[in-house]
Formats: structure tokens, sequence, C-alpha cells
């Protein structure tokens, strides 16, 4: 499982390697795609050169759960803590549910901005399947697919209008992209904040475990 101690970089090196920008060892995704940005897990001086080069001064630095430590005069931007969790058992049968492509993406991003699960561009959509529930022709949930390190896809974008909360309409999302996941031969897994309690429960009862603890990280490039 040593893939996951580094998804962001393993996604970029790999599945994700045509929505890359790379400046030497020092990778990030395409703008509107995602954030995060990755250097090596042992990373040098040269190697945060390259990272500062690659994104710019004052930008940004979403190490998402990269364990290391920027040098002195990266000025920490953000941390909170949270849980990489696993799905420890597969489904007992198949879910779907319907498929949301480029044309959906307003409405998508609509539906983030009223809910807020967390970073999601105009592009983050080319990072894997994404699956909705429309009710009276508008989005009122829907979950999908982000990093993709070998042999793994995490679930993420999971939300739910307020409206439209109570109705399990989460849980048979991610059972659907479980569905599609493990089709392929791949591992589910996720990541969720320490601090959100009633998300960490729902993944429990679908199946998933806490791998380990991570610290969500961001610095500004000096």
């Amino acid at each position: 499982m040593e893939e996951l101690d580094d998804p962001v970089g393993r996604s970029l090196h790999g599945h994700h390697a045509h929505l890359a920008r790379r400046v030497g060892s020092a990778a990030t995704y395409r703008a509107g795609v995602a954030r995060f940005a990755a250097v090596p897990p042992e990373p040098t001086g040269s190697d945060w050169d390259d990272l500062a080069r690659l994104l710019g001064s004052g930008r940004m630095a979403d190490l998402f759960t990269a364990e290391v430590t920027p040098p002195r005069g990266w000025e920490p931007a953000f941390e909170a803590p949270g849980f990489q969790m696993i799905l420890d058992r597969p489904l007992t049968a198949p879910v779907m549910a319907d498929p949301l492509g480029p044309g959906d993406v307003p409405d998508m991003l609509t539906l983030v901005e009223q809910t807020r699960p967390g970073p999601f561009g105009e592009r983050t959509i080319e990072m894997g399947a994404f699956y909705g529930v429309r009710e009276n022709g508008i989005l009122i949930a829907m979950a999908g697919e982000r990093l993709k390190p070998p042999g793994w896809t995490e679930i993420s974008a999971v939300c739910t209008a307020q409206e439209a909360r109570g109705r399990g309409l989460g849980t048979h999302l991610i059972q659907a992209a479980v569905t599609r996941i493990l089709a392929r031969g791949e591992r589910p897994f996720l990541h969720v904040l320490a601090r959100n309690t009633g998300a960490i429960r729902l993944y429990e009862h679908l199946g998933f475990i806490v791998r380990r603890p991570v610290r969500f990280h961001g610095c500004l490039v000096p």
C-alpha cells in the first residue's frame, strides 16, 4: 500500500501524467484540474527550488497529505488533520448511477459552491468518472474519482445539496463509484477531515476503515 503514502505524486507521474505540469522533480496539475503539487518523498533544496519555479512566487503549494516539511521561507497557508481511509470489504451487489459529463460542469460547480466538499475546478472532471442525481433538472448530489495512484482510485467530491440531505443519495453515489473502481480491478480509498465526524461514520458504515492519519497542508512559495 506504499502507493497511498504519496497519492498525489504517484498520480501525477502515472495515470494523470497527461494532466501534469513539471519542472525538474516537482509536479502539479494543470490549471482548473486540481491545485495539488508534489515533490519527492525526501525532497532536497533543489526539489523545492523546482516547485518554486513551477508555481511562481506568492502562489500556494497545496501539498495535500505529503509528509514533507517546506524549507524556511515557505509560509504556512493552511493545515488540518484528517484520515486516509480504504475499503475493507467489497459491495455485495453492483450499484448504478447516472454519469456526469463536460456539459454538467456548470451545475457541478454550482453544487460545489453551495456544499464546499473540497477543491474542485472546471477541469476536475478530467481526473475520473463522476456520478450525479438530478431532481427537476437540478443537480442535487454527486460523487466522483480523483487521485489515481497505481492500483487505487480515490473517491472525492461527495456532496449533497442541503435540501436533499437525509435521503441516502451520498451513500448511493459512493457505492456506484466503488462498483466502477472494483470492476476495473482497483481498490477505492478516500480522505476526510478529522472534524467531519458525520462523513467518517458514513464511510465506516460503507466498509471503509482508517489506514492512517494524515495532515492536509499547504504553504506559500517565497
